[in-house]
C-alpha cells in the first residue's frame, strides 16, 4: 500500500545579508571575512582593496551592506561615497574606520552613510550594527554619537526647501531632541508634562516615518526641521 503520510515541508531557505568589504589592508579584510562568515545569515560576496574598486563592485554586485574604510588609496571612502551618489539605490553603507576624525564621519553621514563603527569595536557590536542597518535603522558608535550630533546641529551651507506636517509645538520638540535634551528636560523647558512630550514624539515619529530619537534627529537635521521658522 502506498504511504499516504504527508511529506514534511522543505525548510525555508535563510535570507542572507550580502556584504562587501572595502579596506586596503589584506590581513584585516581576511580576518573580518572569516568572522562574518561564522554568522548563518551573513554572506561576504566580495572584497575591495581601494575606493575605486569598491565603487565598481557595488555597481556590479549590488550588496545589501558595504563595509567601507574611509582611508584607502586611489579613491578614499568619502570619494567612493561621492562617486556612488544617487546611483546607489539598494546598498546601505557602514563606515568601518580606525580614526575618530569627527569631520570625516560627519561628512560621511551627510553623504548617506547609515552606520559608523570604529574598528576597535567589539565583534558582537559590529555584527549587531550590520543587522540593524540592514533592517533600515541608523547605527552610530557610542563614542561618536555626541560629536556627530553636535556637528550635525550646525546649519548646512545650502538650504533645501521642505514641506512638513509638523505643528509649531512639534517642531519645538524636534529642535530640543536635536540638541540632545531628554524627555524630562524637554518637558521642563516647554512647561509641559513628560507624558505630553512622549505624546508629541509618538505623533512626530508617525508623521515622519522614523522609529527612534536618533533617526528623528538625523532626519530633522538633514531636512532643517531643527531650525527656527523664518
Amino acid at each position: 500500500m502506498a504511504n499516504l503520510a504527508a511529506k514534511p515541508k522543505a525548510r525555508e531557505k535563510l535570507k542572507k545579508i550580502r556584504i562587501l568589504i572595502a579596506d586596503d589592508h589584506p590581513i584585516f579584510r581576511d580576518g573580518l571575512r572569516k568572522l562574518l562568515s561564522l554568522e548563518e545569515d551573513f554572506q561576504v560576496i566580495g572584497e575591495a582593496e581601494d575606493g575605486k574598486e569598491a565603487v565598481e563592485m557595488v555597481q556590479k554586485l549590488t550588496p545589501d551592506i558595504l563595509l567601507l574604510d574611509l582611508k584607502m588609496p586611489n579613491l578614499s571612502g568619502i570619494g567612493a561615497l561621492e562617486a556612488l551618489g544617487d546611483k546607489n539605490k539598494t546598498t546601505r553603507v557602514i563606515v568601518l574606520t580606525a580614526s575618530e576624525d569627527e569631520a570625516a564621519v560627519v561628512q560621511a553621514m551627510r553623504m548617506g552613510t547609515a552606520g559608523i563603527v570604529l574598528k576597535q569595536t567589539a565583534t558582537e557590536l559590529l555584527i549587531k550594527s550590520i543587522r540593524k542597518v540592514y533592517d533600515g535603522e541608523i547605527w552610530l558608535d557610542s563614542r561618536m554619537t555626541t560629536a556627530v550630533m553636535k556637528e550635525f546641529s550646525q546649519p548646512a551651507p545650502v538650504r533645501e526647501p521642505i514641506k512638513t506636517v509638523l505643528s509649531a509645538r512639534e517642531r519645538e520638540v524636534v529642535a530640543l531632541v536635536c540638541q540632545g535634551f531628554r524627555n524630562k528636560e524637554i518637558a521642563e523647558k516647554m512647561f509641559i508634562s513628560e507624558q505630553t512630550v512622549k505624546n508629541h514624539l509618538h505623533n512626530i515619529f508617525d508623521k515622519l516615518g522614523v522609529s527612534d530619537r536618533l533617526e528623528l534627529a538625523l532626519f530633522a537635521i538633514h531636512k532643517k526641521l531643527n531650525e527656527p521658522q523664518p
